[in-house]
């Protein structure tokens, strides 16, 4: 069974599409990132999945249900553009008076149980106000996880983290997975971070899907390059050019793209008086992937 099941969904805002028949598959279990530029239709497609806007056209299934089943909207839990908390109440309070609002019973072992979930367990006293951006997020998402949630839908919850802050927030994602049965469906622009715990991708571009992929396909489309450097960069990429077909500097480094020999790339710079200083071998990552897709979308 799948946990979300899209076909021909359709949205607009006075006469322009902003998601225009779109198709999404997310496994149950998957950790599902959601790329696309800025209105590229990622969080009108997450708003629609979770009732917060009524599509024009097309079917939205939940676990195999219409997404209007209130059986089936009890176990969506989301945190689309920030947390809504009242900035003078404490993080438990603002999470007993979202517990309440969901009806829950026995709301001080729920609360409980999502701050633990969230790492916020030593926190809980204080006010939202005073809480990191880090914290807020994972605030967030605890209010999300009330009620243990089947599905948990995020929207750019990684955007503004600093390094130790996406290093938790990646962690507890995968823990929500693994431990909690929760299917995420995530968005962001920081693909390196998603490359890091996604297990399935959608791309989305001006509110069509482009490309639906698990990461073992990702990894088996992903092109192999060489990257090297040597003491006269300019000319060492001159000689380059002319024996392989796709050589870019990048980064600092020349990259041979399409060539996994590098013993051959090195012989063939040695016997042309070029000795190379660093050289590895290497795979584009879903950045990377993602822009020449999109290069490729704007030329065709």
């Amino acid at each position: 069974m799948n946990a979300v099941e899209i076909r021909n969904l359709s949205k607009s805002f006075r006469g322009m599409y902003a998601v225009d028949n779109l198709c999404m598959t997310i496994p149950v279990g998957a950790i599902y990132g959601f790329i696309g530029e800025n209105g590229s239709g990622k969080s009108t497609t997450e708003k629609l999945i979770c009732g917060h806007l009524v599509p024009d056209g097309g079917e939205i299934k939940l676990f195999g249900k219409n997404y209007t089943d209130a059986g089936v909207r009890v176990r969506v839990g989301a945190l689309i553009e920030n947390a809504g908390c009242f900035p003078n109440s404490s993080v438990w309070d603002n999470l007993m008076m979202q517990a309440i609002n969901l009806g829950l019973e026995n709301r001080a072992e729920e609360i409980d149980r999502v701050l633990k979930i969230v790492r916020m367990e030593k926190h809980s006293q204080l006010k939202f106000k005073k809480c990191s951006l880090g914290m807020k997020q994972r605030i967030g998402i605890a209010m999300a996880l009330l009620g243990e949630p089947a599905l948990l839908i995020l929207d750019e919850p990684i955007n503004g983290l600093d390094t130790e802050g996406m290093r938790i927030m990646r962690e507890i994602l995968v823990n929500i997975t693994k431990n909690y049965g929760c299917t995420v469906l995530i968005s962001s622009h920081i693909l390196g971070e998603l490359e890091k715990i996604a297990t399935h991708y959608g791309i989305i571009r001006q509110g069509r899907m482009v490309m639906e992929m698990t990461a073992s396909e990702l990894e088996g489309r992903a092109r192999v390059f060489v990257s090297l450097k040597t003491k006269d960069m300019q000319s060492a990429f001159g000689l380059l050019r002319k024996k392989y077909n796709n050589v870019r500097t990048e980064e600092g480094y020349i990259r041979v793209y399409d060539v996994n020999d590098t013993e051959e790339i090195v012989e063939y710079l040695l016997k042309n008086n070029h000795i190379v200083s660093k050289i590895k071998k290497n795979k584009i990552g879903l950045e990377e992937y993602y822009i020449e897709l999109m290069s490729k979308k704007e030329e065709s």
